[in-house]
């Protein structure tokens, strides 16, 4: 069951143009994989054109996809196209999420809707279809946030959103296990991505900084070995929220 290598698996990398996802998709390339990659928006598509570069460079197969995987609908199409352009899917990442540092009292509906949408409801149908599609044996594995074991002000609706996502993952490894199939989540502490620094003042950047070892954020190069490791490897690891922080927090 165990395997080292990507080596002729298809892997399906939900927000995998840029950044987080972008990493994920250059490093499961050159683990042998062949890569769907998906962007969220236009702004984003030059980005996954060059990942997908990347992809192809390492001698592997590729696609970008888009959508709004907030629409279930949108899902299904995505995991079907991805399927139809590069086989049979062996692993799902979700690397999708959306930031949002407000308090609760000036938080609206349009708000919460929207981090809900995207936190929570496109990661559970996510995971859905990961689980009618990925072949047996496979990785379904979802980022989170490190948030989930934190005790802090402003962020109600992004770690509120995430959190459920630890519960959809325990429940699909065990409606999935019959079929060998690991349902992880990934929860890093605050990233060193554009996505932490339009929320956050200069002061309370230096504090997250201060609470990891070595005073520094989480990078996206600390997170994507584990995602790698989990797909390969790492498959007895099931049901489990990974807090890969640096010692940020724990619980």
């Amino acid at each position: 069951m165990s395997t080292h290598t990507l080596e002729g698996k298809n892997v399906l990398i939900a927000g995998g143009g840029k950044n987080l996802g972008g990493l994920i998709s250059r490093q499961a390339a050159e683990a042998g994989a062949n890569v769907a990659i998906h962007y969220n928006s236009e702004s984003s598509r030059t980005a996954a054109e060059e990942t997908l570069s990347a992809v192809e460079a390492a001698g592997r197969k590729g696609v970008i996809l888009s959508g709004d995987l907030s629409t279930p609908e949108n899902v299904e199409k995505l995991f079907a196209d991805a399927e139809a352009a590069i086989g049979k899917l062996d692993v799902a990442v979700n690397t999708v999420g959306k930031v949002l540092r407000k308090p609760i009292l000036d938080t609206t509906e349009a708000d919460y809707d929207a981090m809900f949408d995207i936190n929570s409801k496109a990661a559970y149908f996510f995971i859905k279809e990961a689980g009618k599609q990925l072949r047996d044996g496979g990785k379904v594995i979802t980022i989170v946030t490190s948030l989930l074991a934190a005790f802090t002000d402003g962020y109600s609706t992004y770690a509120g959103g995430k959190s459920p996502v630890e519960h959809f993952t325990r429940a699909a490894a065990k409606e999935f296990a019959d079929r060998g199939i690991s349902v992880t989540a990934i929860a890093p502490g605050p990233m060193d991505t554009p996505f932490f620094y339009g929320q956050e003042t200069p002061e309370r950047v230096e504090f997250h900084k201060s609470q990891a070892m070595g005073n520094q954020l989480t990078q996206i190069e600390d997170i994507a070995p584990i995602v790698r490791f989990l797909a390969t490897e790492g498959w007895w690891i099931t049901g489990q929220t990974l807090f890969a922080n640096g010692g940020y927090t724990t619980r």
